[in-house]
């Protein structure tokens, strides 16, 4: 967890670096370009020992998948100590600046732990063998406070109505840079209020630019909010642009008859993330995806 976390800090993604050069290629507008130049410049940088990706490294998140037949040394409440420990390592590294706080007295703990932090999201897949699949992301606070949407829709409001609410979302969280576009857009539709805004969330932090849902109607309209996120005028940092968005990701889950739950939630433009695999044999990868 340490080590996913300390590369998530210091090296961007590849197809975040890709989504970004193709931006800048596209973009006009100076100010537009200056902007994806410099954090380009910095991921280069920090890839090279000097410094981090974006200096706010927000939210401590890790996602973590298990086998079916997965056991962990001590029981599986030591992932949320691992992580812990991992967190608090990392930020008195200087690798995550301390930001979380007690949201009423508004004391910094100095480490970054705490009740509810980290994050630990803990799932189970039964066609996985006997590892862990460990995603660690540390999440901006531009993108998770100005970027977190969430409405309960008639379900006659349908497909329109989820297009127009996800893009005022885009146009409201992009407005003057606040959720440091190009962003990664996640939409989570069904399940119940909590259960959508975690889909979302996981759909702009975990999958990779570009890729699409396995349903066809889901993945087309995956297509049509990209391609209309192009069409706002909003670029680069809330500049003028067509880059407001460099991937939008959706996903779903059974909701009730007479709900349509949506919710969106982004991801700033470094889309920090970084996997670690252990195997049933304790050998540990981090593959450079």
């Amino acid at each position: 967890m340490y080590g996913a976390m300390k590369r998530a800090a210091t090296k961007m993604p590849r197809d975040v670096e890709s989504a970004l050069r193709r931006a800048f290629a596209e973009e006009t507008n100076p100010l537009a370009k200056q902007h994806l130049e410099v954090s380009l410049r910095n991921a280069e940088m920090a890839s090279g020992g000097r410094g981090l990706v974006c200096g706010d490294t927000g939210y401590p998140l890790y996602f973590v998948r298990a086998g079916a037949r997965t056991a962990v040394e001590g029981g599986f409440a030591g992932v949320w100590q691992a992580a812990a420990k991992a967190t608090s390592r990392a930020t008195r590294e200087s690798l995550l600046r301390p930001t979380m706080v007690d949201p009423l007295s508004r004391e910094n703990p100095g480490e970054n732990t705490g009740p509810g932090m980290p994050k630990v999201e803990l799932s189970f897949d039964s066609g996985a063998d006997g590892g862990l699949d460990i995603v660690a992301a540390p999440k901006g606070g531009g993108s998770e406070i100005f970027g977190t949407f969430y409405r309960m829709l008639f379900p006659s409001d349908g497909e329109q109505g989820i297009k127009r609410f996800v893009l005022d979302c885009i146009r409201q969280g992009c407005y003057a840079g606040k959720i440091c576009p190009p962003a990664i857009i996640g939409v989570g539709i069904g399940g119940t209020a909590d259960l959508c805004m975690r889909l979302a969330k996981e759909a702009a932090v975990l999958r990779k630019i570009g890729s699409r849902h396995p349903e066809p109607e889901v993945a087309r309209l995956e297509e049509a909010l990209l391609k209309a996120s192009r069409s706002l005028g909003i670029g680069p940092m809330g500049s003028e642009g067509i880059n407001a968005v460099m991937g939008l990701h959706i996903e779903k889950a059974l909701t009730h008859t007479a709900a349509l739950p949506v919710a969106v939630n982004s991801q700033c433009l470094v889309g920090r993330r970084w996997r670690a695999l252990i195997s049933a044999d304790n050998v540990i990868l981090f593959p450079d995806e």
